[in-house]
């Protein structure tokens, strides 16, 4: 009774508590240097005004030198102004616009800058710019922070109703089915993974309230409840049957459980909570916001199976066998505690041969990790959008028209005056190494100072995210910087997308290890108190450490090197997403672990019944492999749902959010201040794109 209230209550307080507690965007937390350089530049440029959103407009046949391309822009800046939420917008047909116009000299861009980033008004936008989208040959896009945004939600929000709700649910039920041979023995998991979520939507719901958290974690929040809710319902109604088919009266067979399916979900539960402490430690919002969402449900199903599931099992009693499907469903009940053929068979041909069993077994697992050796971590950002969507068809349309290191500068911010004597010397110097590294478009540089800062604008000619770039930010740090200004290099801060990428990969490689280290040292002491013994939580913990690599090594197999990719549909990459590694470990680490203490359990469980470990280690395995593999293939069919879903390894799961000029143009800020030295004296603060 109290859980159906909760689980009512939580669904009718969802829909306004978790539209207040999310949000698209996600940061690091560590303050590194980017996010210092662009703190100095946001509070002394305070002329400078970011851009929020592009238009493109492009016409194949009229050039911007034409009046009909002219009035077109004309047309589109007014009907802009009069949607409301436009705060400032300028066209290439103001003072210095023709760095506005591409090369050819027939497309242009449009910078806006909203008045307040409401959903509302990024619609009135969006709505403006379709409706101005083909009339007369000319083709109009849009994209930016607030539109890719827009953008995420909407097709997150699609992903989790047809990748989870349509495909996954489904799915999930029908090896239910396939495992339990009845109806209602197979609803019972789907029933009690339901109401952990809901309750879990409602707990996640009440913790945005207090910080918010990005919206992908009711995506992660539905799957890990998925999982783990049938999961663990699984195990403790596989085992009631169990113990009904010996002849224990319901009462009795419910005590049993308790004692132990029912406490092996507690370890198994308490093990993944802390595995999802990993992703909580690391300073990034959407790892954090992922965490929180995994936990919550975590903690739910946890709280479900110690209180309503052994209450639903007293009142249904040996219901949970009605309708049974034919054939199938005596054969699995028949087979109720039973040791599997195949699976005993399995088990006791590798006991024969244990030495030459985990030689093979280890050596296979090395080598399907071997490929982790050349693993490298990137980011795609807006580009991991599906074409169709508002924000990506932009962004094409941008990157066409311009390049995309004038799109991306990175920021040197110097942090002093202008008129300090060893500032103009080391810019000077700066200069001059940077004409020699062809990452960098030096003559394309733009100089802006202000009261107590000059910073120094320098076009990639390599996309932000990728390695080159990341590369080019490194020698920049480490030598271009260090020997350009000596003694005040540390007053010289290095900012912009390239930069925030660099910190990133950075973040990510400096707390992989301490998270892997945390996870392993938390989970060996809760397998140490659970099993009162230091070897079983060694060999868990190593045979755990090996999926992971072997998972590392085929993922990078697959995505990284393409071995395989065209013919599971994948596409492939040239880094994978820098979010993956924390991201997979933690989950998968968590997720083996329940499997682990499962198995375990009734290894140990035989052990103290017979004293003879071999013995132990057959029926455990024989009597469980068979439930663990139906739990693993919801597993799987659960994640499936993610990939069926549109988005691809994008890096707004935990990469963070990008600078507001992460995809905008050259005109990413404009000044009101003239103080300006450089290539162009543009207010646009860059060189022509194009």
């Amino acid at each position: 009774m109290i859980w159906g209230l909760l689980a009512l209550f939580g669904l009718l307080a969802i829909g306004g508590l978790l539209e207040s507690a999310l949000t698209d965007k996600g940061a690091v937390t560590n303050n590194p240097e980017s996010h210092q350089a662009k703190e100095l530049i946001d509070a002394r440029l305070p002329g400078r005004t970011k851009v929020d959103e592009v238009v493109i407009v492009r016409s194949e046949r009229a050039r911007a030198t034409d009046a009909a391309f002219r009035a077109r822009v004309q047309s589109l800046v007014a009907q802009a102004r009069r949607t409301g939420g436009i705060r400032a917008i300028r066209s290439y047909l103001g003072a210095g616009g023709g760095l506005l116009v591409s090369r050819d000299g027939h497309a242009t861009i449009v910078p806006v800058v909203l008045a307040s980033p409401t959903h509302d008004s990024i619609d009135k936008l969006v709505a403006l710019v379709r409706r101005s989208d083909g009339p007369d040959g000319f083709a109009v896009h849009i994209t930016g922070e607030h539109t890719a945004g827009r953008d995420f939600g909407k097709v997150s929000e699609t992903d989790l109703r047809t990748g989870e709700l349509q495909f996954g649910l489904p799915a999930a039920l029908i090896v239910l089915l396939l495992v339990f041979g009845t109806v209602v023995g197979a609803s019972i998991p789907l029933l009690m993974a339901m109401i952990s979520i809901v309750v879990g939507l409602w707990l996640v719901a009440i913790v945005g309230q207090l910080f918010k958290l990005n919206l992908f974690v009711t995506n992660m929040l539905v799957a890990m409840g998925l999982a783990l809710g049938i999961d663990y319902s699984l195990f403790i109604v596989s085992r009631l049957r169990e113990e009904r088919a010996r002849g224990a009266d319901t009462r009795t067979a419910i005590l049993t459980v308790a004692s132990t399916a029912t406490r092996a979900v507690v370890f198994s539960g308490i093990a993944f909570t802390l595995a999802m402490v990993g992703m909580l430690i690391v300073p990034q919002t959407i790892l954090r916001s992922l965490a929180v969402g995994a936990i919550a449900v975590a903690i739910v199903s946890i709280a479900v199976a110690l209180t309503f599931h052994p209450a639903l099992l007293m009142i249904l009693g040996d219901r949970v066998n009605k309708l049974k499907l034919p054939w199938l469903g005596e054969r699995v009940a028949r087979s109720a505690g039973a040791e599997g053929r195949f699976w005993g068979a399995a088990v006791r041909a590798v006991l024969r041969r244990p030495a030459l069993s985990l030689v093979a077994a280890v050596a296979l697992l090395l080598a399907a990790a071997a490929p982790l050796l050349g693993l490298k971590i990137g980011a795609s950002g807006p580009s991991s959008l599906p074409d169709t969507t508002v924000a990506k068809q932009g962004l094409i349309a941008l990157q066409r028209d311009f390049p995309t290191g004038a799109t991306q500068p990175v920021n040197i911010v110097v942090d002093a005056r202008p008129g300090t004597p060893w500032v103009r010397p080391g810019l000077a110097r700066l200069r001059t190494r940077l004409q020699s590294d062809r990452e960098f478009a030096a003559r394309a540089a733009i100089l802006q100072a202000g009261t107590d800062i000059t910073v120094l604008s320098v076009p990639l000619t390599a996309e932000a995210s990728s390695e080159p770039a990341t590369s080019a930010i490194s020698r920049l740090h480490d030598r271009y910087v260090p020997a350009a200004f000596g003694l005040n290099a540390g007053r010289v801060l290095i900012g912009g997308t390239a930069a925030e990428n660099r910190d990133y990969f950075a973040l990510i490689g400096n707390w992989l290890p301490i998270v892997i280290t945390i996870v392993l040292a938390l989970s060996f002491v809760l397998l140490t108190l659970a099993f009162r013994s230091i070897v079983v939580p060694l060999t868990a913990i190593a045979v755990n450490l090996l999926s992971v690599a072997a998972a590392y090594g085929l993922l990078v197999l697959v995505f990284q090197d393409g071995v395989g990719a065209d013919l599971f549909g994948f596409g492939r990459v040239d880094r994978i997403e820098a979010w993956v590694p924390v991201f997979l470990f933690s989950v998968l680490f968590g997720l083996s672990m329940d499997y682990q203490v499962f198995l375990l359990s009734r290894i140990q469980e035989r052990y103290h019944r017979t004293g003879n470990t071999t013995e132990g280690i057959v029926h455990g395995v024989a009597s469980t492999a068979r439930l663990i593999t139906g739990a693993a293939l919801i597993i799987v069919v659960v994640f499936a749902g993610f990939a069926t879903g549109q988005l691809v390894s994008s890096s707004r799961w935990a990469s963070g959010s990008p600078s507001r000029c992460s995809w905008t143009p050259p005109s990413c800020a404009w000044s009101s201040s003239p103080r300006r030295w450089g290539s162009s004296a543009s207010a646009t603060g860059t060189s022509r794109a194009g």
